[in-house]
């Protein structure tokens, strides 16, 4: 059957965004709090042990992070360019620079792993020996360091995850099949054709489209927060020395 038969009054629901915008908005709101509890933390440390912390900081290896710094604040570029493509229902554009947000937080995964390599071959972990014999302040200034990177590593893996499968979504075509009575096509209405039905394939649903662009848009609120929050992170641990 043609998919000209889609001149019938077939109703779609409406898709309202604003839900499930609500819904995003909350949850990024529980993860402020849960980091802002760690940068209270972290405050509250670093004006006990000033000194202990500007001389731990000299161990970070600040070229690294202002890379991944810049990788992130490009990825969160792309993350926009993406959503906007797909605004205009360019899809396959859209694609490109959501795969290279992804590979942008893979490269960020990756460096971080270099960078955590190293402290920890020279012993600068939590309950090393190494550690054992410095201040009380340095190693409270490495644990943080691990808490709250680490932290913040788990929730770009996350993010890579959930635009992954943003990816796979938009790879399909935004179809749709309905199965409608063969009585309600046109020209069947003065047929004594009654029971049966007949599957209508829609090239294009604007509903599917508008709630993937809602999805899609949830997803880069989501990468938003991860580069906020390493944009806090970079100062905090690495330009204090």
């Amino acid at each position: 059957m043609s998919t000209a038969a889609a001149t019938l009054s077939i109703e779609h629901a409406h898709v309202d965004p604003k839900g499930s915008r609500i819904g995003m908005w909350l949850f990024l709101f529980t993860e402020l709090l849960l980091f802002g509890g760690l940068f209270l933390l972290y405050a509250v440390y670093r004006a006990k042990f000033p000194a202990d912390f500007h001389y731990a900081a000299k161990n970070l290896d600040l070229t690294i992070a202002a890379f991944n710094t810049v990788l992130l604040l490009t990825s969160s570029l792309t993350m926009v360019l993406g959503v906007g493509l797909l605004e205009r229902r360019q899809r396959k554009a859209s694609v490109l620079f959501i795969v290279l947000t992804i590979l942008m937080g893979a490269v960020f995964l990756v460096n971080k792993y270099v960078e955590w390599s190293h402290k920890i071959h020279l012993h600068l972990y939590p309950g090393s020996a190494e550690l054992a014999d410095r201040t009380m302040g340095e190693n409270i200034f490495y644990g943080l360091y691990y808490a709250m990177t680490g932290l913040h590593g788990i929730h770009v893996i996350a993010g890579m995850i959930i635009l992954g499968f943003m990816v796979a979504m938009l790879r399909r075509p935004p179809q749709r099949t309905v199965a409608v009575p063969v009585e309600t096509l046109p020209g069947m209405a003065d047929k004594n054709v009654t029971g049966a039905t007949v599957t209508l394939s829609y090239a294009e649903d604007e509903e599917l489209d508008t709630r993937r662009l809602s999805r899609l848009e949830n997803a880069g609120l989501y990468w938003h927060l991860v580069d906020l929050i390493w944009i806090f992170l970079f100062p905090l641990f690495y330009l204090i020395s």
